[in-house]
């Protein structure tokens, strides 16, 4: 079955700062190209530029965009970005009364809206992020705080997320999120590719540095939230699943039914995401060679930890440390300095 095209929308205002407009886009456009191997060449993601009018739109760098699409006429998109802003964000707010509206029709079908920096304000304003957790640009928290007294500032996470709505914190962050719903449009291993390309340094995953309003938990099984913890507790010491069920007093059946129902995997897949999400960090912050990383997340055979590490993202763990971190990390050069 031919894998569906997504939709990604940019909101223009003279204020945004082109960055966070063209590194979404060249990041979905490779996630595309990559998507479209096993598509015939067909392209996976459309990624359109939304303005007042198709005029050409200067930005105050001086930069020159070109809508494709009017507010007014976009499609359904899966994806809406409203990029930062330059400065103070109000004129862009004083402006933004026309299209505002759009983006609680957007929300209430589903759609995904990214905001990065203070174009979180313009959420804000619709009041969709009351009693939600929310970020912005650090410079302008006092602001935020005082004209939005009933959002959940988080002042200390890079990305926010709460269902559909995200916040970013600065332009910087932006690469994070955009891998991280690259891997739920295309799965890990196109993820992983992205990644290497445009964040190949040493940064956190989506999941370690996002306050995710109910992450983990946004369903209501009590018995797969207990499975869950049981899991990660026992990462590096592995598990039986059938141990699990008859902890849980239930059958393994019934547990591998009600943990795909609630969280989209299967037990093992559940454990094995975390044990690569473990190696993935212990590649990229420690020296640890391959096969005690491999002991450490609980794979105690080496070969079949590096064919499911490559499995999951595109190439062996050796190759992924080099691309993530370009060389080891010694720990005498950081005594020495």
């Amino acid at each position: 079955m031919p894998i569906a095209m997504y939709t990604a929308v940019a909101v223009l205002y003279p204020d945004a700062l082109a960055t966070s407009v063209t590194l979404p886009m060249e990041i979905l456009q490779a996630a595309s190209q990559l998507a479209s191997v096993s598509e015939r060449g067909r392209p996976q993601v459309r990624f359109l530029l939304a303005g007042p009018d198709t005029a050409p739109m200067s930005l105050a760098s001086g930069i020159v965009l070109q809508p494709t699409v009017r507010y007014r006429e976009l499609p359904p998109p899966d994806l809406i970005l409203l990029p930062a802003i330059w400065r103070n964000p109000r004129p862009t707010l004083l402006a933004a009364g026309p299209w505002l509206g759009l983006l609680a029709d957007a929300a209430a079908r589903g759609t995904r809206i990214c905001t990065v920096g203070t174009a979180s304000a313009l959420l804000a304003e619709t009041g969709l992020l009351d009693g939600r957790p929310a970020t912005t640009h650090w410079n302008y928290f006092r602001q935020f705080r005082r004209r939005y007294p009933k959002v959940q500032l988080k002042t200390r996470h890079l990305i926010t997320q709460s269902d559909n709505l995200y916040c970013v914190g600065s332009v910087n962050s932006i690469a994070d999120l955009m891998v991280h719903i690259v891997e739920g449009w295309f799965g890990t291993r196109v993820a992983r590719a992205v990644e290497q390309q445009f964040s190949p340094e040493i940064r956190q995953s989506f999941r370690a540095a996002a306050y995710q309003g109910g992450a983990g938990n946004a369903h209501h099984d009590e018995t797969v939230l207990q499975a869950q913890q049981y899991l990660q507790e026992r990462l590096t010491d592995g598990c039986n699943l059938g141990e699990l069920a008859r902890r849980l007093g239930i059958s393994p059946r019934t547990l591998n039914r009600r943990f795909r129902e609630a969280t989209g995997l299967g037990p093992q897949q559940y454990l094995n995401n975390l044990r690569l999400g473990t190696a993935r960090d212990l590649l990229r912050r420690s020296n640890l060679s391959v096969s005690e990383i491999s002991w450490q997340v609980g794979l105690q055979d080496v070969s079949y930890f590096s064919r499911l590490f490559r499995r999951h993202h595109g190439v062996n763990p050796i190759r992924y440390r080099e691309a993530a971190r370009g060389k080891l990390f010694d720990p005498r050069d950081a005594e020495s300095t």
